[in-house]
């Protein structure tokens, strides 16, 4: 089978299934191991596919955004392991800022015993952050439905009145090339001027968003430390290094 032919079946095969391993496409191409981690290299260079653990899944659209209902049951355990650590980088007294998404939701309980201040854009995290005792500062702005966040131009101005210790922000795509981005330019504003107003910035992120690059630009990869699961190929990890600090949460 020639090369195009071959990597013209793996796309086919990507959107029937979504996500495929290297074995399965070593069965189905009759083509040896080193021959499909060589296609993926070159369909995941031409932001055709991403690289996953073990195989390849399709890109998913530039402004494809879960709500946070269906982002609160996905990937619960690693979110779970993630913000663990996290937290463990906030010392008493810290300002922080603490972005909307279920990922930085997950960090709250572990804020309860550190005289810690927060100020969120998180909707959902305000009566959590309360139940847990801290204190707590809110943006105003746009109330995002599904993700529940506070954006616009409001919640920007109103980010230029603090300054953080640390901020822990999510991201729905990491990539060499593009960076940190989100789908939505409003978000993506958030983000950036919150990283703007911290001392050290945080990326907290699923294995599953390392290669997507979606619609709206946040920043380049040395603008922040990227906290991930275990999940992530060692080839991503090592390539993430080169451009950023990179702790893989293994539990």
């Amino acid at each position: 089978m020639l090369t195009l032919e071959r990597q013209q079946l793996i796309i086919q095969l990507l959107k029937e299934r979504e996500m495929v391993t290297v074995q399965q496409l070593c069965q189905i191409t009759k083509a040896s191991e080193s021959t499909i981690r060589r296609d993926l290299t070159e369909l995941e260079n031409k932001q055709m596919i991403k690289r996953v653990h073990g195989g390849a899944s399709l890109l998913k659209k530039k402004k494809e955004e879960p709500t946070l209902l269906e982002k609160a049951v996905q990937f619960s355990k690693e979110k779970e392991q993630i913000a663990k650590y996290a937290a463990s980088l906030i010392d008493d007294g810290d300002a922080i800022f603490l972005d909307a998404g279920t990922t930085t939701m997950h960090m709250i309980p572990y804020l309860e015993d550190k005289a810690t201040i927060v100020v969120t854009n998180g909707i959902p995290h305000v009566q959590l952050l309360m139940e847990y005792g801290v204190e707590t500062y809110v943006l105003a702005g746009k109330a995002k439905q599904g993700t529940q966040a506070l954006v616009g131009t409001k919640a920007v101005d109103a980010l230029k009145e603090y300054q953080f210790d640390k901020c822990f922000l999510g991201m729905n795509g990491i990539s060499i090339a593009r960076g940190f981005t989100t789908p939505d330019p409003e978000e993506a504003n958030v983000k950036k001027q919150a990283m703007n107003q911290t001392q050290t910035s945080y990326v907290l992120i699923d294995d599953t968003k390392v290669g997507e690059v979606t619609f709206a630009h946040v920043a380049s990869l040395d603008a922040a430390a990227i906290i991930t699961s275990s999940g992530i190929a060692e080839e991503q990890v090592n390539k993430l290094r080169e451009k950023t600090t990179v702790k893989v949460v293994t539990e």
